[in-house]
């Protein structure tokens, strides 16, 4: 359990320090930032424009994160010799690539965290259709540029990772900043804030199930390939309903099972995706949130094992352990 514990710290750590994850997170904060000036070409819709784009733009670079997350960690170590390595020690192959899960997810989960917070203060910037709290919008990138520059600072100095430390003060300072709007500034009155919390916690479990897919497929494809059917296996997932799901039949008992199989392997982004909800003001339920994190932990379990299988039989440098 010990050696899991270290594994998964190690996973986490190898995951924020790399520089492509901090790219993907500073983009995805600048994007979610600026939403709220697109709100001033709609009508009477900017509320919807700047939650459906930001929490959008957090799931799809979510994503981008797990697939580059799970190649660095997975496949260059398998390349490079170094699960060879760490085979060698008292670890065996199913702590080894659980670990993995484990820290690959926490990753991904600081990564949507520091978005969906994002996103908040985003929708406290577009405050009605023709004024934006231009205020708040500085402040945003300003705190954007504070973190970069301690990172660099730290970089120099103390030759600290810059990408863990710019994160790490992004993780700390953009939750003190919403904090403060919401404590001292007006709602929105769009938007019920509890419904939109709900509908954030969901992202959380899309790109955990996505972290967790792609490490089945980083123990066999290298980054490009994982990426591509994992790209897949989301636009699958996304109109899995559409696809597999009739309702009268397909009048052929083997088609609707061949249907019904795939309906019931593919992750059906829909159920985490609630920005329709929120758009028509509808109360979404908390228990309809531990439905879908009763969904994931299965989901998760499933792909977790398979994982395992796969990688149990995969050859490492002539190692058969």
């Amino acid at each position: 359990m010990f050696n899991l514990f270290q594994l998964t710290r190690n996973t986490f750590r190898e995951c924020i320090r790399e520089p492509i994850f901090f790219i993907l997170l500073i983009t995805a904060l600048a994007l979610i930032g600026h939403f709220p000036l697109a709100a001033l070409f709609v009508f009477s819709e900017q509320m919807k424009l700047v939650v459906d784009s930001a929490m959008a733009t957090s799931l799809v670079f979510g994503l981008f994160a797990a697939v580059l997350c799970a190649s660095h960690t997975v496949s260059r170590e398998m390349r490079n010799g170094t699960v060879l390595l760490l085979l060698s020690k008292p670890v065996y192959r199913w702590s080894f690539i659980v670990a993995k899960i484990f820290g690959i997810i926490s990753a991904v989960t600081l990564f949507i965290f520091i978005c969906n917070v994002a996103t908040i203060i985003s929708v406290y910037i577009a405050k009605d259709q023709f004024r934006l709290d231009m205020t708040a919008y500085y402040i945003f990138f300003s705190i954007l540029i504070i973190s970069s520059t301690i990172g660099c600072l730290s970089n120099f100095l103390y030759s600290k990772s810059f990408s863990s430390t710019a994160i790490w003060m992004l993780a700390v300072m953009l939750p003190l900043y919403c904090l403060c709007l919401f404590t001292f500034n007006v709602r929105p009155e769009e938007i019920v804030l509890t419904d939109l919390l709900v509908a954030l916690s969901l992202l959380f479990f899309s790109v955990a199930t996505m972290a967790t897919i792609t490490v089945v497929f980083s123990t066999r494809l290298e980054m490009v390939a994982n990426l591509t059917v994992c790209c897949v296996i989301f636009f699958l997932g996304l109109v899995s309903n559409y696809l597999f799901q009739t309702p009268d039949g397909t009048g052929s008992a083997f088609l609707d099972f061949i249907c019904g199989f795939f309906y019931a392997l593919l992750p059906n982004w829909q159920f985490f995706w609630m920005a329709d909800a929120l758009a028509t003001r509808q109360t979404i339920p908390v228990s309809y949130l531990i439905w879908a994190g009763l969904y994931v932990i299965l989901y998760i379990s499933f792909c977790s094992m398979w994982a395992v299988g796969v990688f149990q039989s995969r050859e490492i440098a002539k190692d058969s352990r």
